[in-house]
């Protein structure tokens, strides 16, 4: 009996090393070459097609996992191949019992963060936001004083950080010290933020880095002293320059995909860059009829801005 059973268990091992090696070099070759001309993979970046196994959804096609492996970052991608292995599709599949925006939104911590607009909204917007970067003052002076002028009685605004440490030095500083403004006073931090995204030039001008975090902490204290904070303990918060609640908001952005500045998401909808005002209004009005909420009227906004000559 004890014959028969490891006779049994040679054999399963046998037939799945059979099946493990079941596809052949001349597929892997032929999806390697699909994957990298259509993603456009750079030589460097490794391909690696994974075995095929029954997909469950689509009896006609088997299921494969592709690793698209550069090193530091690796991606698996999974693919169907038909059963006669003449084609290669990828099909994404959508769970329609979730909603996406509102699982993004959730992995969103907006808890003690300053707000702009109405308190507690069912439309928020956050933005994960770098100091130093010029596309990110370009949409500052959108949102602020535009669309809180029009939006601000009905949603609320909120700013992350994101300092893109590799090639803007002092955005973490001036997070930092942004949030030492904050944890004592919500209106510091905004009239700080207005500030430094209106006026980016006076630190980018001082001469050596040391200057420019000594130009910023200047600032700080100026907004410290004009809104009556505690003085010694914004002191000691500048001086200690805890980067923890920094790195993690940046972390907790990369989970949600951002990877460039500025990144807003309007309860969930994600928009990239410095978009054009318009683009704004139309991701607030959709968050808005979503919550069943009213709609600024823009034509009435339009005809009360002042006409520049």
């Amino acid at each position: 009996m004890t014959l028969i059973r490891r006779s049994f268990v040679l054999l399963l091992m046998v037939c799945l090393g059979c099946v493990a090696q079941s596809t052949s070099p001349d597929l892997n070759k032929k999806i390697e070459r699909q994957v990298r001309s259509y993603y456009k993979v750079p030589a460097e970046v490794h391909v690696i097609v994974g075995v095929p196994t029954p997909s469950a959804d689509f009896p006609s096609y088997d299921s494969l996992i592709v690793t698209v492996d550069g090193g530091e970052r690796k991606q698996d991608i999974t693919f169907l191949v038909s059963k006669d292995r003449s084609s290669l599709i990828r099909m994404t599949k959508f769970d329609l019992s979730k909603d996406p925006f509102v699982e993004t939104m959730s992995k969103i911590g907006v808890s003690g963060r300053p707000t702009r607009g109405i308190k507690a909204s069912k439309v928020v917007v956050v933005n994960f936001d770098d100091f130093e970067c010029p596309f990110c003052s370009r949409m500052h002076q959108n949102l602020f004083p535009e669309i809180l002028k029009e939006y601000g009685d009905r949603v609320t605004f909120v700013y992350k950080d994101y300092p893109l440490v590799e090639i803007h030095p002092w955005a973490t500083h001036a997070a930092v010290d942004a949030n030492c403004l904050a944890s004592q006073n919500n209106d510091a931090y905004w009239d700080f933020a207005d500030y430094i995204h209106a006026n980016q030039h006076e630190v980018n001008n001082e001469k050596t880095p040391g200057a420019r975090l000594e130009a910023l902490d200047k600032l700080t204290m100026l907004q410290g002293q004009k809104h009556n904070l505690d003085v010694v303990k914004l002191q000691s918060c500048i001086k200690a320059q805890d980067e923890s609640a920094v790195k993690a908001s940046m972390k907790e952005a990369e989970h949600v995909g951002v990877e460039a500045t500025p990144t807003l998401f309007i309860n969930g909808e994600k928009i990239d860059g410095a978009v054009p005002v318009s683009e704004l209004r139309a991701a607030l009005d959709r968050a808005l009829k979503d919550a069943n909420l009213p709609v600024p009227d823009h034509v009435a906004a339009a005809a009360a801005a002042p006409t520049s000559k």
